[in-house]
């Protein structure tokens, strides 16, 4: 089997986790983390690709530019461009999700593999993570990670409104997705 997970946001490497730096670098990035080097493990386990976004971007480390980390003999983290190289969030990743749509579709053909399955973590990875699955015509899975229903209603009853939790989260396209 060879495996593809998407984890878009965050400061994702495979050593000195930068957790709790922002909101995006919490516990879905060390579960991803283990996730990818567990599966690796597996007898019946290929590869597995961990796509993340590359970042290049002098406030952060170096670590983040680098296209292939190895995490294992059948595990790697890759490194896609999405959005220019600048370090920002996660809500403002969703304007440039269809161009990591195609940069990871392009590295899986230039790689000559087509993945047994794709599982995209969060909604923006979700939302790339079926758009390649259905490309390959292969399985999708989806691990949300945060429920952004919930989340809206809190926010809505500490007094934001839906024009601001959309400028600011884009919770409206998060939750579509």
């Amino acid at each position: 089997m060879y495996i593809q997970l998407v984890s878009l946001h965050g400061l994702l490497r495979g050593d000195s986790i930068e957790m709790g730096r922002d909101a995006d670098t919490g516990g879905q990035v060390r579960y991803v983390l283990e996730l990818a080097k567990t599966l690796g493990e597996l007898d019946q386990v290929s590869q597995v690709d961990l796509f993340t976004r590359r970042i290049r971007d002098r406030r952060v480390s170096p670590d983040y530019g680098k296209e292939i980390e190895e995490l294992g003999p059948k595990c790697r983290i890759v490194r896609l461009p999405c959005g220019g190289g600048r370090y920002f969030r996660k809500e403002r990743l969703w304007p440039f999700l269809d161009e990591y749509v195609d940069a990871m579709i392009s590295f899986t053909r230039r790689e000559r593999r087509t993945p047994t399955l794709v599982h995209g973590h969060y909604a923006d990875a979700g939302y790339v993570a079926k758009e390649v699955a259905s490309a390959f015509d292969v399985p999708f899975v989806f691990t949300g990670h945060s429920l952004g229903k919930p989340k809206l209603e809190y926010l809505l009853r500490e007094g934001w409104t839906p024009q601001a939790v959309d400028k600011e989260l884009a919770m409206t396209r998060r939750i579509e997705a």
